[in-house]
């Protein structure tokens, strides 16, 4: 069921309670636009000693850059790792092309029960896409779903000047009607490790997701790339079903059903160790340095990893490079991506690869996730057990970009805004039934698949729906300021925010409520973290900045599926006087959608997203 609209005494008085407990004025809760271009402007600094040196990194001259085990700094033309690839990148002329193929299937991943699942090219997770930095990419999409349409979203990459592309239904584009074909094409203007998935609803829960590597630069030296490593979350039920309970649970005031399971590149031993298999990386060779990319593509669960006897060297958060670092568990929240390398100077053997839940950033799982990677010459069978300390807290890591950029504070008092996550109960004029629901500033998002955001600009239109939750940001070259905070009374959960078509900078988080006259001490603006998902602390705020300087329809939101499906999105729509409008192939999808929906046997239920 989903709350459409509120009585407007309603939302005022939610609106002057956020009001008050932020300490942010009333006039700056539901509308923001960051400083002027004269004092808040992007600065970009040279890279400074204490980044451009590391003990695994041998610095040359960028024109005689080329990359290699021992100068993975370097790329090509002038490029490196100390290139700012948010201005400036290679155009390789080369577009790398893929068909990607969306099907219902039946899948026991992990040799338990069996049920209907999604799958891109009958695999699960689907297939890991190639790209180097500056190509182009073109995937062509086929929905050959029976009841679903589908948008595929390319988590993380910027679009830069193509909005159109970031596949996310109801916002950039129409869904894909069953039986119906698109291609996405942009240009990798970034380079690391992401993922793709469907947006629509919370279709990826059911395997509808796969992997992208950009290649390009890195920020230490390594041997050889051993590629991505997906950990996620498994139920079995199908995502649709999951989503239904955990409403029915949001409604009684209790926690969602928990996941079954945990899968590890796709795979694992089922619960009573009867049936599945571990994910096996094999032929480790002693003494070389191994870059692995791991994705968390969960829906629900925040997972910490590790590695038995190999520390992480981290090198990337998202797609940004970090001045490396080490750790022995690695906290992934939902959507995020580390780069990390590790050395094998261990003895011969089997060691085990550990995803566990992070119970303490409220997530929660019947079973944990291994995985086994095996020197050559290593003795067939899995690792020996042995008792192993998780750390026991929620406390994302903040790593130091390796490109310093440093953010403008001198209009953040004036400027800064507030975004509310709520969770609420109002009463639906209709049926008087009292509905719970997450949203931002006291609306649950609710887009319409028929009429996406982009419909509305083409239409010159100058309103949106108040369920839209759509945020204008007309002006270009400035500076946005927001404090995500989460309203005091809602339950303390952790929630992983994500925002398209932009990394943005974490200027600080914390616990309780912002306070706008001491709260702004705590703040980093030298060289913060940048990256495209960040925790917003249960209970607490999350303090970030960006710039508008990528004109689009952008979707910011919570990555757990349950949430964003019954509403905790807001959207910017950022210089639309700018957007490069879609063509003939876009009217296409919709005018496709549009007669499917007019037949659908299947009503629209939650967000859409």
């Amino acid at each position: 069921m989903r709350v459409t609209s509120l009585a407007v005494a309603w939302l005022t008085a939610c609106a002057a309670q956020a009001s008050a407990n932020s300490n942010i004025p009333f006039d700056r809760i539901l509308w923001g636009e960051g400083g002027h271009a004269g004092n808040g402007m992007v600065v970009r600094q040279a890279t400074s000693k204490t980044t451009s040196a590391t003990s695994t990194s041998t610095r040359v001259a960028d024109s005689a850059c080329t990359n290699g085990p021992k100068s993975r700094n370097c790329w090509s033309n002038g490029y490196s790792i100390v290139t700012d690839f948010d201005a400036k990148w290679p155009t390789t002329g080369r577009t790398v092309s893929y068909s990607l193929t969306i099907t219902n299937s039946t899948c026991s991943p992990d040799g338990g029960p069996g049920r209907p699942c999604l799958m891109f090219n009958n695999k699960i997770p689907g297939p890991t896409l190639y790209a180097n930095w500056g190509d182009y990419i073109s995937v062509t999409i086929t929905n050959k779903m029976q009841y679903n349409g589908t948008s595929v979203h390319w988590h993380g990459v910027r679009q830069l000047g193509s909005t159109t592309q970031d596949g996310v239904n109801g916002i950039t584009e129409c869904p894909l009607a069953p039986g119906d074909t698109k291609t996405y094409k942009f240009q990798a203007t970034q380079f690391g490790t992401t993922w793709f998935h469907s947006h629509f609803s919370s279709q990826y829960g059911d395997g509808a997701v796969g992997q992208l590597i950009i290649n390009g630069p890195a920020s230490a030296n390594y041997d050889e790339d051993l590629g991505t490593y997906t950990v996620t979350d498994w139920y079995y039920s199908t995502a649709f079903q999951v989503e239904d309970n955990f409403d029915v649970a949001l409604q009684q005031g209790r926690p969602g059903p928990p996941g079954d399971t945990i899968l590890v590149n796709g795979t694992m031993k089922s619960p009573d160790g009867s049936a599945g298999q571990y994910s096996r990386v094999t032929g480790l060779k002693p003494n070389t340095k191994y870059r692995l990319r791991i994705i968390n593509t969960s829906v629900d669960n925040n997972i910490r990893v590790s590695l038995d006897g190999h520390p992480f060297q981290v090198i990337t958060s998202d797609f940004v490079p970090s001045v490396p670092w080490n750790t022995t568990w690695l906290l992934l929240a939902i959507g995020q991506r580390y780069d990390v390398i590790f050395t094998t100077n261990q003895a011969v053997g089997n060691y085990w690869f550990r995803a566990e839940v992070a119970t303490a950033c409220a997530s929660a799982n019947n079973y944990r996730g291994r995985g086994v990677f095996s020197y050559v010459g290593a003795p067939s069978g899995d690792p020996a057990d042995s008792a192993v300390t998780v750390p026991g807290d929620c406390t994302e890591p903040l790593p130091t970009p390796f490109v310093p950029n440093t953010v403008p504070n001198t209009t953040f008092l004036s400027q800064v805004k507030s975004l509310s996550v709520d969770l609420t109960k109002a009463n639906v004029s209709t049926n008087q039934q009292n509905i719970v629901f997450w949203g931002i500033n006291m609306t649950a998002i609710d887009i319409d698949w028929e009429k996406p955001t982009l419909q509305y600009v083409i239409d010159k239109n100058t309103s949106y729906p108040h369920v839209y939750n759509l945020i204008e940001l007309p002006t270009e070259g400035i500076w946005t300021y927001w404090i995500i905070q989460e309203t005091p009374g809602t339950p303390p959960i952790p929630h992983p925010i994500h925002l398209h078509g932009h990394d943005f900078y974490i200027l600080g988080k914390g616990s309780g409520v912002f306070d706008i006259n001491t709260s702004p001490a705590t703040l980093n603006w030298a060289n913060p973290t940048r990256r495209d998902v960040s925790l917003l602390p249960g209970g607490g705020w999350l303090a970030i900045a960006f710039p508008t300087d990528n004109p689009g329809a952008w979707l910011m939101h919570c990555h757990i599926a349950w949430h964003i499906s019954e509403g905790l999105g807001v959207q910017f729509l950022e210089g639309k006087d700018k957007i490069n409008l879609p063509g003939s192939d876009w009217q296409t999808t919709c005018s496709n959608w549009d007669k499917y929906w007019d037949t659908t046997v299947y009503p629209k239920q939650d967000s859409g997203l």
